[in-house]
């Protein structure tokens, strides 16, 4: 056996995808570059481990041992490097954090000092819905989550950090009456909606089912990103947070218009199961955030705390 540790990387990422497209992406390659190191890999075993039916890529029994062996050693070798980083004074380890995909624009200023300052730290973290988010803690997969409506079947330890506010959003490029009662927007506009499983929907379902409001028409989005954009066209309104909204806000592209029983307010939390065992690198971070959190509120979220 000859094989690399480059072999194990990409066979390990096809084998994840079960796709050289989806893996060429994720490790920056070419197609044909993963495909011909995947041939190269699969040369030194006897026993298939893929097999394409219909055009579509399977990993056979066999590569799936091999699969979970790559796994093994990988995590063995990145062990190894944090180790010697270790030994040469650095803090060194890896942190994996699952956020709602609002908090996109929450968790990179909590994250950005500390990984200045510890170098030899690195961070995977997973941006996805709540449900996928609670999913992740439950599997324990991640070190910490970040969460705006806390998961009350799960022990959780937590840090409260910003606000997470909701307001009624609407694109400029649609001209109101301002005379015209509020109500009426959710009786002749469609009303822009996350998906399924959505921290943001259920918080918006809620306060439309509590108001007794009409729903015109709905239209599912899976970002708030779309649902911004789709603001900006003048499609329908949404309640959604405006933490990213800044620019939009500033522009003037988008406008929050006032309703009774807006803002939706609650709080970003960063979490973690109560059971866990934090690695030094994890316990280095919330050090970091109990230190740092208030500047960095003050200094990055001042425009949001304005609203």
């Amino acid at each position: 056996m000859n094989y690399t540790l480059h072999q194990l990387k990409i066979f390990l990422k096809v084998a994840e995808h079960q796709s050289i497209t989806k893996a060429s992406e994720e490790l920056y390659l070419t197609q044909p570059a993963v495909s011909i190191q995947l041939k190269k890999f699969q040369d030194q075993f006897d026993i298939p481990l893929t097999e394409v039916v219909g055009r579509k890529l399977y990993i056979s029994d066999f590569g799936r041992e091999i699969m979970e062996s790559a796994n093994k050693i990988l995590h063995e070798i990145e062990a190894i490097d944090y180790k010697t980083k270790s030994f040469k004074g650095h803090m060194a380890g890896k942190i994996k954090i699952a956020s709602a995909s609002t908090g996109k624009y929450v968790m990179p200023y909590f994250l950005s000092g500390f990984l200045r300052i510890h170098s030899g730290i690195d961070l995977v973290m997973d941006v996805t819905n709540k449900t996928q988010v609670v999913n992740s803690l439950e599997q324990n997969d991640v070190d910490f989550a970040l969460v705006s409506a806390m998961p009350e079947h799960l022990s959780l330890n937590e840090v409260q950090l910003v606000k997470n506010k909701l307001y009624l959003i609407g694109g400029t490029s649609i001209k109101r009456n301002p005379k015209t009662p509020i109500r009426k927007l959710f009786e002749r506009h469609p009303l822009l909606f996350r998906e399924y499983g959505s921290a943001t929907r259920a918080a918006m379902e809620q306060f439309i089912s509590k108001e007794k409001l009409p729903v015109f028409k709905k239209i599912e989005l899976t970002s708030n990103e779309a649902v911004k954009q789709a603001l900006i066209a003048g499609l329908g309104y949404s309640v959604m947070p405006i933490i990213g909204l800044k620019n939009e806000l500033k522009s003037g592209d988008l406008e929050i218009i006032p309703y009774k029983g807006l803002p939706i307010v609650s709080h970003w939390n960063l979490v973690w199961l109560s059971s866990k065992k934090l690695s030094p690198a994890a316990e280095a971070y919330l050090e970091y955030v109990a230190t740092e959190k208030e500047k960095i509120i003050r200094e990055m979220f001042e425009w949001y705390e304005k609203y």
